[in-house]
């Protein structure tokens, strides 16, 4: 027998503490506790949009401005999600900086609960997790940013969250979790079709995982989906008054077959039978996708999307039935490209003339605190940034690729196992569906890499932590 000093209780040495106990050194820490949650609820978001504060205003991208416009504009456009067009018109009498706010504090949320359902919930290890993912990933870069991209790993792991771990979370974390959900896959179509796919993945493993997937989750994770679905058609339809989904999937699916080569053979031997526009252009084609959709070509002059949109998605149906074993080469090569490249930064520069006029034609009280940031005068270098962001997101994907086979060799499958397949599993469906569908960005690899990072850390903080503090954070989960 032993005494437990300052609290008048007595334990068999060797023998594990009793829940009592854990709870004694809870309520005894408490002050402490408090302060350190209080420090990190204060910090994590602040450096979360260290960024932007620096910059004076948030940060741009040059798809940010087509976002912008679906308030005022009333019609639909390619890849331009009208639930993130209001989620950004809400926060513009603020200057946005509500949207960062709310960016910021959503991923500590996300954070402390992925911390939490893991049983590695403490203050100070939150925040140590988080100043290195904010030292070292995309994830501050992501969340100063006016544009979807810190929603898509962010719903990943609450979807981890609601299928691995709904019941170490109360029903209200759980319904806000899944409206979150929704709000992210409505976002964008490649996080949607992300999150479908690990669906998918998890009623496929659940015969294998009973103990480890909950039917309720992946049910309730499925119905998520369908939410965010719902969402996007009725902004759609409230906005355009047209009950359609989000347009431009061929087109961008054509421009990748274009910067593959695929359209210009296409041309060359099929002209001579076919009335197509782009036929007089089969020479003069850009080398790039970007080129053809976002620059000055011959795109333009034939009427864009709807003026060739039609054209284009005859051309992908054709080709995919023309070339199949190219089409396959082309994917399997733009998804092994899409995997590593992960780049922070992409499109955030200080040339944006699309942005800047959205602004400037529908905000314009906003003009002066815009030109006057950092960005727009050129002073954003993610050349020294990428030195330490690259390496660490290539390790951290291996990393965690590694845990997920250790455990698949010795047919052991903890959670932090199921959440490193889950990372895995997301990361190539990622690269598959934007490698695949809009060609390798870095911009599609940075803006999902860093949870990554984030299961290596937790796989660290699980090695070397003390085994009496993940009881003492057991004991202070929901039962």
């Amino acid at each position: 027998m032993e005494h437990i000093e300052g609290t008048g209780h007595l334990r068999m040495v060797g023998h594990p503490m009793d829940h009592n106990d854990v709870k004694t050194k809870v309520l005894r820490a408490r002050p402490a506790d408090k302060v350190s949650v209080w420090i990190t609820a204060i910090l994590i978001p602040l450096f979360l949009i260290a960024p932007a504060l620096w910059n004076g205003y948030p940060l741009l991208q040059w798809d940010t401005g087509g976002y912008l416009a679906r308030w005022y504009e009333g019609y639909l456009v390619p890849s331009r999600s009208t639930v993130f067009g209001l989620y950004l018109h809400f926060g513009e009498a603020s200057d946005f900086w509500v949207n960062l706010g709310a960016q910021a504090l959503c991923t500590l949320w996300i954070l402390q609960l992925t911390l939490r359902v893991l049983n590695l919930s403490q203050p100070f290890r939150l925040l140590a997790i988080s100043l290195l993912l904010i030292l070292t990933t995309a994830l501050p870069w992501l969340s100063s940013l006016l544009l979807t991209d810190i929603f898509a790993g962010l719903s990943v792991l609450s979807l981890f969250i609601l299928i691995a771990h709904g019941d170490k979370i109360t029903p209200l974390e759980k319904l806000s979790l899944a409206l979150f959900t929704a709000f992210a896959a409505a976002t964008h179509s490649a996080t949607l079709g992300v999150l479908f796919g690990l669906c998918v993945l998890g009623f496929l493993a659940r015969p294998f995982l009973r103990e480890k997937i909950a039917l309720a989750g992946l049910t309730q994770a499925s119905l998520s989906l369908v939410l965010g679905s719902a969402m996007l058609l009725s902004a759609n339809y409230a906005l355009s008054g047209q009950l359609a989904w989000t347009p431009g999937g061929i087109g961008v699916a054509f421009g990748r077959m274009l910067q593959d080569g695929i359209v210009a053979k296409y041309l060359n031997e099929h002209c001579g039978e076919e009335k197509l526009k782009l036929c007089p252009y089969r020479n003069e084609l850009p080398a790039t996708a970007d080129e053809f959709l976002w620059g000055d070509s011959m795109f333009d002059k034939l009427g864009r999307f709807k003026g060739l949109g039609d054209e284009m998605g005859h051309i992908v149906v054709r080709s995919l039935a023309d070339y199949p074993a190219w089409q396959a080469e082309a994917a399997l090569k733009a998804t092994a490209q899409q995997l590593v490249m992960v780049a922070t930064g992409e499109g955030t520069i200080s040339w944006l003339p699309h942005t800047y006029g959205i602004i400037e034609h529908y905000i314009p009280l906003q003009v002066a605190p815009m030109r006057a940031a950092h960005q727009q005068h050129g002073e954003i270098n993610f050349a020294a940034v990428n030195r330490l962001h690259v390496p660490v997101a290539l390790a951290s994907m291996l990393l965690a690729l590694a845990i997920f086979a250790l455990a698949l060799w010795r047919r052991k499958f903890d959670d932090l196992a199921l959440l490193a397949a889950t990372v895995s599993f997301a990361l190539l469906g990622n690269a598959m569906i934007c490698g695949i569908i809009s060609g390798p960005h870095d911009r599609y690899g940075a803006r999902l890499v860093w949870i990554a990072t984030l299961t290596v850390l937790l796989a660290a903080a699980r090695y070397f932590g003390d085994e009496d503090e993940v009881e003492a954070d057991d004991a202070s989960l929901p039962r």
